[in-house]
């Protein structure tokens, strides 16, 4: 029984510098291991190669949406002052001074409007 333990100690320890030996000697690459898994290395490779293309291509397009929400939050901001500045100058009392000042010989209605029917 000691003689099958002892037996199966020297065994792998003669496997464990075997690898290391054919390791360090190159003689890895050359046999089946490596050869038999090249496919699927080659696999692992590509996967990895359009995990980080992904990854690239998400950031480039996080980036242009952070400028365009920038760009959307100053456009807003622009459109309202335009509003407030155009609400100012459509009043009655600024449409006045504004005829006033630039001489159109204009004059404010006394009375209401009155709407025209006309009857078939």
């Amino acid at each position: 029984m000691d003689n099958n333990r002892e037996t199966t100690t020297k065994v792998k320890q003669h496997k464990r510098e075997g690898f290391v030996k054919s390791l360090f000697s190159g003689s890895l690459f050359s046999e089946k291991i490596i050869l038999g898994n090249l496919p699927y290395l080659l696999f692992l490779t590509a996967l990895g190669a359009l995990y980080i293309a992904n990854r690239f291509h998400a950031e480039k397009i996080i980036r242009k949406t952070d400028l365009l929400q920038e760009e959307v939050k100053e456009l807003r901001a622009e459109a309202m002052a335009t509003t407030s500045e155009l609400m100012y100058l459509s009043k009655q009392s600024q449409v006045k001074k504004l005829v006033n000042q630039r001489g159109l010989e204009l004059e404010e209605l006394n009375e209401p409007p009155y709407k025209i029917v006309i009857k078939k």
